[in-house]
């Protein structure tokens, strides 16, 4: 588990009127309703439930204006060197303005302050036929993540999963 750095616990940026801040708890409702605003990505309801559950057992990173939670990204630790982006989800109406790219460089910083050195995230692979999980392949693929191995039944017929790994940048 995560060696607690008790100056490094918590990062704080800001971006306008916007802060980034995580880890954070208690946050599973405002993660739940940004997850229901995106039913053509979080449409199967226990996938979505278990999504929203895992902030309360995962570092849990948050994207606000004001008290509007915008976006949430959780990762999951594998090894102490190696996690992975468990979920990332913008609030659909805010989508396309920078908020997912600006949390996750967030998160990398964080996680280069505790000594991670590779990241990965799991999603659809290219034979599946939508349209949203081209765009977050292409999403990962501009914050430099590469396509290391498709895996043709790893959730079921027909849903091949890609896995694309990053090595995570140098703190600021």
């Amino acid at each position: 588990m995560l060696r607690d750095k008790p100056a490094q616990r918590r990062l704080v940026h800001s971006l306008g009127r916007m802060i980034f801040i995580g880890p954070v708890s208690e946050k599973s409702r405002q993660c739940e309703s940004i997850l229901r605003s995106l039913p053509r990505w979080f449409g199967v309801e226990s996938a979505l439930l278990e999504y929203a559950q895992s902030t309360e057992n995962y570092p849990t990173f948050l994207a606000q204006e004001s008290e509007d939670v915008l976006a949430f990204l959780t990762v999951r630790e594998h090894f102490p060197e190696s996690w992975e982006v468990h979920c990332l989800a913008v609030r659909a109406e805010r989508r396309g303005e920078g908020i997912g790219r600006a949390l996750h460089t967030h998160v990398e910083q964080w996680l280069a302050l505790h000594g991670v050195r590779v990241l990965q995230v799991k999603t659809m692979a290219a034979a599946h036929p939508s349209p949203e999980y081209a765009e977050t392949r292409h999403f990962y693929s501009s914050i430099g993540y590469l396509p290391l191995e498709v895996f043709p039944q790893f959730w079921g017929p027909q849903l091949h999963m890609l896995q694309l790994v990053k090595q995570v940048q140098n703190a600021i």
